[in-house]
């Protein structure tokens, strides 16, 4: 299918946009089966070598929550050779101890914008999840680390319903009080539409966030995600989350199915004419490797479509 998708701009569209590659730390948090350091080593390396520049690379968690990413002080060392960012997600200051001890320079927290996804999630308020993270991001910023703050919840809420924009707004604006360098809005169980995006990214802009500290992570749950990915960008947003070949959901939400896929999310941006440095044909076979590596198909459409066998 050589010269296709065909390159067509649409005014309004940043030129660029850095994909927050999150399919090695999210998209496996879910796997049943432990999948090999080895093998997560691996795949980050392949998403490195396709072009992504900021991969997301485990998760120093206690394991008794996410058995999958128990093994990050053993894949951490050996990623030392990968020419990427390598965020990792820190939930407290015993997590941010380990991360530091191995020499991670970007560290993320983990927040909820509704009482009861902090509940089941961080087993705590939301003001009392805030309390924890105060310290672990005023520790990292002394340290120079670079500090993300996701939140969840930010569309809907599998147990709350709606969630009130100014509620998001709110919680928002303390993780950036914090000190968090940028602020990463989470569609966790993939409710939102493109006018919700627009309404909740100017709601924050008439709050003071800038739209440039602004990432969107979409799930796909309705096939929402890259029409609310065109909406963020139309708004300026230029950080995108994905996760390679659609990895992923959310474990304490069972109602989160897969993240927007990267393919799905590049192969858009390739017929904009947006720039996004990665080789959809090598991020494509690194999705198709690890599909096998997990003994299923990818869920992405455009790795299935590209790697369909005539």
């Amino acid at each position: 299918m050589s010269g296709l998708p065909m390159t067509v701009p649409s005014p309004g569209l940043p030129a660029r946009v850095r994909i927050h590659e999150v399919g090695a730390r999210d998209g496996l948090q879910n796997e049943k089966t432990a999948v090999p350091t080895e093998v997560k080593a691996e795949f980050v390396h392949r998403l490195a070598a396709a072009g992504l520049t900021t991969i997301e690379a485990t998760s120093f968690v206690h394991p008794k929550w996410v058995p999958q990413l128990a093994d990050a002080e053993q894949l951490f060392p050996l990623l030392g050779d990968v020419e990427a960012a390598l965020p990792v997600l820190v939930p407290n200051e015993r997590g941010l101890d380990r991360a530091l001890a191995l020499g991670a320079s970007r560290i993320a927290v983990f927040g909820s914008a509704t009482e009861t996804f902090a509940s089941r999630n961080l087993n705590r308020t939301v003001a009392e999840s805030l309390t924890m993270f105060e310290p672990v991001v005023a520790r990292a910023k002394e340290g120079g680390a670079h500090v993300r703050g996701y939140l969840s919840m930010c569309f809907g809420d599998p147990w709350e319903g709606a969630v009130p924009v100014h509620q998001v707004v709110r919680v928002a604006k303390a993780l950036l009080d914090l000190g968090c360098d940028e602020l990463s809005l989470g569609d966790t169980i993939g409710v939102a539409t493109p006018g919700h995006v627009e309404a909740l990214l100017g709601a924050l802009n008439e709050e003071g966030v800038p739209t440039d500290r602004i990432g969107v992570h979409f799930h796909d749950t309705y096939g929402q995600a890259l029409s609310n990915t065109l909406a963020a960008l139309r708004h300026g947003v230029t950080t995108v989350d994905a996760s390679a070949g659609g990895l992923g959901g959310c474990p304490y939400a069972k109602s989160a199915t897969g993240n927007l896929a990267t393919e799905d999310l590049v192969w858009m941006l390739d017929g904009l004419g947006i720039e996004t440095g990665v080789d959809l044909a090598a991020l494509t076979a690194t999705s198709v490797w690890m599909a096998e590596q997990l003994g299923r198909p990818s869920p992405s459409r455009t790795v299935r479509a590209l790697s369909h066998k005539e």
